[in-house]
């Protein structure tokens, strides 16, 4: 007789995730109860409870109610939470816990897709069915807000302050979260960004989730989110989910819709006498405060909309600008690991061939001068008001009098990494009190000739010497950058020649700069500027960078050399000056993602 060999079946994980505290951890486990009790013994269910504040004796209470597919997983959000105490607003009986939600992708990058429940459901069907909707590019799968589609001043809020239609406005107590896509999309980031410039105060970090998912949301049935707060959208029976939201509850309220749900379930935990104490407990001034916190919640949906002075404006961007970012990251690590340095990784203006005469390098015309004058005065405001919006933020110069001790005209060589870091060798100048010398800087063709708006007049007239495809204006380009030098000014050049958005590694470097270095036997004053992620967000809803501006001793072309051996010479030393300011700086050593 052959002996039976048991096959053991890879279960399906279904993530699910809780935010909770100690306050909360007994409603909690009762919505824990009643969604393992439904649970399938052909999944394994992963839940977690993300916390800042849980007692080891409350945790130990919920680790009770773990089965062999139903594992409990505790998560302390604290680091995460830092990113926005102080910034949100908690009103009444919401807590901060609310916000977790909005962490759980960047937390969890294993996942692709989860389940974020309030604690205060009943789950009756298979939670697992939920899990099975197919996202594709939606952010989140949701439930509409039945309080907003029932009643005409909520509405009227969500439309007008939001800038969100009263049927398209999702209740965040059930969602299927696209994790994908909240990591691709920058969501936290977006978050940041958007709850330090606006205050959502009636439905806190919901708002800000609708705002932000607007046009991105898949609406599933609501037999997954039955809000007991608002007319039932569908037959009792067909119930898979119920959401006891707002402020009556059945641990409160003997007569509370559905509450037997939650009763049932009471009964199988632990916690089901504190509960029955709670709601015997329950003052009539408990009672009258609750009755009241819908008028409030009403009253202040008013004066939001009364207030248009707090109605969310969209940026003039395009949504597809923090997208955009996103891209740039995976473009800058695919360049990397092929070794393809010297590409640039944003597109340029369509390019146009400058010719001679369409340029003044030297500014000899008066119409030129005056244009450099005006632009360098607004520069310089633009300037100022970037550092006063910290948008531009310098922590720290190292190394400033090795510019100071400048007594010649020299090539100044930076890292590239952003459309405005010369605007940072600008304050490292100024800081040096050289301006009896000016400060040029060496641009792309398609910079000077397509760039437009208030970027392109700077790019033409602030102190700008672009190259170009055509012999003729290449040398006079040539001829310009050696009188340039000759009179004691400095020339900044970026050799490594491409633009990557925040890249923290020097690149390899190309020999421009040296050799012109080496020509007008002029010294190479190498800066390398170091990047550390700041508390304030960006336009992308990324972190604004500090930067730390390193200017290294100034490198001196040898006479007895030729030219050729000075240019070699040049850039391998200013190679390994950069890769000493990066090693020291970041504490690790330069390497580059290759491929296999």
């Amino acid at each position: 007789m052959k002996s039976i060999r048991l096959v053991k079946t890879k279960r399906k994980i279904i993530p699910i995730f809780f935010a909770c505290d100690d306050n909360f951890v007994p409603y909690m486990i009762v919505s824990l109860k009643s969604l393992i009790v439904h649970a399938s013994s052909q999944n394994e269910y992963r839940i977690h409870i993300l916390y800042t504040q849980m007692s080891k004796e409350n945790r130990e209470k919920v680790k009770k109610l773990e089965t062999d597919y139903c594992q409990v997983y505790f998560e302390n959000v604290t680091e995460y939470l830092l990113q926005i105490d102080q910034k949100v607003s908690v009103r009444d009986y919401y807590s901060i816990t609310t916000y977790y939600r909005i962490f759980i992708a960047q937390m969890f990058p294993k996942y692709n897709k989860v389940i974020y429940m309030d604690g205060d459901t009943i789950v009756l069907k298979d939670i697992a069915l939920l899990y099975e909707y197919e996202l594709g590019d939606h952010y989140i799968g949701a439930m509409k807000d039945q309080l907003v589609v029932q009643n005409d001043i909520f509405a009227t809020y969500v439309t007008k302050v939001l800038g969100v239609k009263r049927d398209a406005y999702f209740n965040a107590g059930v969602l299927l979260i696209n994790c994908r896509q909240f990591r691709k999309q920058n969501i936290l980031g977006r978050f940041l960004k958007l709850i330090m410039q606006y205050t959502f105060v009636v439905a806190q970090d919901q708002d800000y989730l609708n705002v932000i998912c607007k046009d991105k949301v898949l609406w599933l049935s609501p037999i997954w989110n039955v809000q007991i707060a608002g007319n039932l959208t569908c037959e009792e029976k067909d119930i898979c989910l119920i959401h006891y939201n707002l402020a009556i509850k059945p641990w409160h309220y003997k007569d509370c819709r559905l509450g037997s749900y939650f009763w049932k379930y009471a009964k199988m935990t632990q916690v089901y006498q504190r509960l029955v104490q709670s709601q015997m407990n329950y003052s009539m001034k408990d009672r009258q405060n609750d009755m009241q916190s819908k008028e409030k919640l009403m009253q202040l949906a008013i004066e939001e909309i009364n207030n248009k002075e707090h109605y969310y404006r969209p940026s003039q961007e395009k949504e597809d600008t923090m997208i955009s970012r996103y891209e740039i990251l995976k473009k800058i690590q695919q360049l990397e690991m092929e070794g393809r340095f010297d590409e640039d990784v944003e597109d340029d203006p369509p390019g146009k061939i400058l010719t001679p005469n369409e340029i003044d390098y030297l500014r000899k015309k008066m119409k030129s001068r005056i244009r450099t004058i005006y632009a360098y005065q607004i520069a310089r405001r633009f300037l100022n008001k970037m550092i006063r919006k910290k948008k531009i933020i310098i922590k720290e110069i190292v190394g400033i009098e090795n510019l100071q001790g400048l007594t010649s005209g020299a090539i100044i060589t930076c890292n590239h990494f952003n459309p405005l870091d010369s605007f940072a060798m600008q304050i490292a100048y100024d800081e040096a009190h050289q301006h009896k010398r000016k400060l040029f800087r060496i641009i792309k063709e398609g910079n000077y000739t397509s760039f437009p708006g208030f970027y392109g007049f700077l790019m033409r007239n602030c102190y700008t010497l672009p190259l170009s495809s055509n012999k003729d204006t290449m040398k006079k380009f040539i001829e310009s950058v050696c009188k340039i030098l000759k009179k004691g000014h400095f020339i900044l050049i970026y050799p490594e020649q491409s633009l990557w958005w925040n890249y923290r590694k020097p690149k390899p470097l190309k020999k421009g700069a040296f050799s012109i270095a080496a020509t007008n036997d002029v010294p190479v004053l190498p800066c390398f500027i170091t990047m550390e992620d700041s508390d304030i967000m960006d336009e992308y809803g990324y972190p604004v960078q500090e930067y730390t501006i390193h200017i290294a001793n100034p490198m001196y072309p040898d006479q007895d050399k030729t030219k050729a051996e000075n240019v070699r010479e040049l850039l391998e030393k200013n190679e390994v000056v950069w890769k000493e300011i990066y090693e020291k700086f970041y504490g690790i050593p330069l390497e580059y993602e290759r491929l296999d």
